[in-house]
């Protein structure tokens, strides 16, 4: 069973491997992938959730992710209680189940077929997801009717953001959440693209080669996924031929914003 952890621990961190050992103590046949993003960036969590999540897996594929920064309450928490666990199946037949902070279900929460509360405590536990939620994501991975609890109304979960730095590659390439206008992007268009002070020329481009050596580009790029109507969205990548994007803008954070001038 291929099992997606997708955690803001670190690469290489401590936190993983025990969370994978867990995860091995209560689903034998799991085989981790392990995939970190920033911490608390439940912008990225939410993009690779769905780039992962809807496009064809193997069968009984998991994605379990935990990025839990706690805001959703300001006040002094008791038992270091946080955010709610939560479970989603997709129609490639691929299972979800993580805390449901920020924007980590928003972009799937309108293709979802289920959408429910885990029945599993959120509190307990200051590293909940080595200590409570392995057990329940087994008990949900081999279907026990009493690890659901209530449906979840997807319309009370946020919109995935708009115009923003939704992950960053190891090459350099900034994906972003604009999504893809065949009407609007014609290739060989100049543009200027504004991300927090650094500010650049780049030229539309309909594929990562269609730029010379050392040229900035803004073109689709390898992510996106079904929609629930059956569309397909495709995301805007700014990519670097020959070079790393992420760097010539001074590293900007994940979920900083996206500014196209044409």
């Amino acid at each position: 069973m291929l099992v997606h952890v997708i955690a803001d621990y670190g690469g290489g961190d401590l936190a993983f491997a025990e969370v994978v050992q867990r995860i091995k103590l209560h689903l034998p046949a799991a085989e981790p992938m392990l995939l970190p993003v920033p911490p608390f960036c439940t912008v990225a969590t939410g993009f690779c959730i769905a780039q992962l999540g809807l496009h064809a897996a193997p069968p009984g594929t998991l994605i379990y992710h935990n990025v839990a920064p706690r805001e959703d309450d300001a006040a002094a928490r008791s038992e270091n209680a946080g955010e709610r666990l939560a479970y989603a199946q997709l129609p490639t037949g691929v299972r979800v189940i993580g805390v449901n902070s920020g924007y980590a279900l928003s972009f799937i929460k309108d293709v979802a077929e289920k959408l429910h509360w885990a029945a599993s405590p959120a509190a307990g536990s200051q590293f909940r997801s080595r200590d409570i939620f392995p057990q329940a994501a087994a008990d949900i991975a081999r279907g026990r009717p009493s690890a659901l609890g209530e449906e979840i109304d997807p319309q009370e979960l946020p919109p995935p953001p708009s115009s923003v730095i939704a992950y960053v590659d190891g090459y350099g390439n900034i994906k972003t959440t604009i999504a893809y206008d065949v009407k609007k992007l014609r290739p060989g268009q100049s543009t200027r693209i504004k991300i927090n002070d650094r500010e650049l020329e780049a030229k539309v481009s309909d594929g990562a080669f269609a730029v010379s050596h050392g040229q900035l580009a803004f073109a689709p790029g390898s992510s996106g996924w079904p929609l629930a109507g059956g569309d397909e969205i495709r995301w805007m990548e700014i990519f670097l031929r020959g070079g790393n994007a992420w760097d010539l803008f001074k590293r900007p954070p994940v979920g900083a914003a996206v500014s196209i001038v044409f």
